[in-house]
């Protein structure tokens, strides 16, 4: 996403939902948001550990396969979308809206694996989309898109375990967010963060 108006319209969309979603949280109705239930901080801090986890691989990982230097650039503005509005937006679909529930352990986690997939693959390292698509078969790409399909089966983790009885988003959202911003803070660190826009 390299258009700064699109980012703008979209971190406005996630502040929005994220607003919608701690409201329906705070006084809960039918048919409110999926996962608007309150978190104890252990769930919480035990997300957001397993996520600068993912991110500490992540990182040696690049650097140990030598494609720590394929790195994109980011501008601030799309830094500021993907810290505080992308986790709300992504959160609140894949972890809460692509959920099978009531139809037992094996759907559950069969459409966490498939949705997983389609999560890593929307953010655009293996297959890219802009002039039609096009199948990226570099070391990069793979890696990256392993690392998001990880992070999306920690985030469901996040939602479903023992330690999060009340099934929130909230550790998901937080830990997804934290995950960015340590993205953010390895790309500043070496030189891959672009201007404002």
């Amino acid at each position: 996403m390299n258009n700064p108006l699109l980012i703008l319209i979209m971190t406005g969309v996630g502040f929005y939902v994220a607003k919608l979603w701690r409201d329906d949280m705070r006084k809960p109705h039918p048919g409110g948001l999926p996962g608007t239930t309150p978190a104890a901080s252990r769930a919480i801090w035990i997300a957001i550990a397993g996520a600068l986890v993912i991110l500490a691989v992540e990182t040696a990982g690049e650097k140990a396969l030598g494609i720590d230097q394929e790195q994109s650039k980011m501008t601030w503005l799309f830094a500021i979308y993907s810290v505080l509005a992308a986790p709300v937006i992504e959160e609140l679909v894949f972890r809460g809206y692509l959920v099978i529930e009531g139809k037992g352990k094996a759907a559950l986690w069969g459409g966490i694996l498939v949705a997983s997939l389609g999560f890593a693959l929307i953010h655009q390292h293996l297959l890219k989309w802009e002039n039609g698509f096009v199948f990226m078969s570099t070391p990069k790409a793979w890696f990256t898109t392993g690392i998001l399909f990880v992070s999306s089966l920690w985030w469901y983790t996040a939602r479903f375990a023992p330690w999060n009885p009340s099934r929130s988003l909230l550790p998901c959202m937080v830990a997804h967010g934290a995950k960015n911003a340590g993205v953010v803070l390895v790309k500043a660190s070496t030189g891959f963060m672009g201007g404002l826009f």
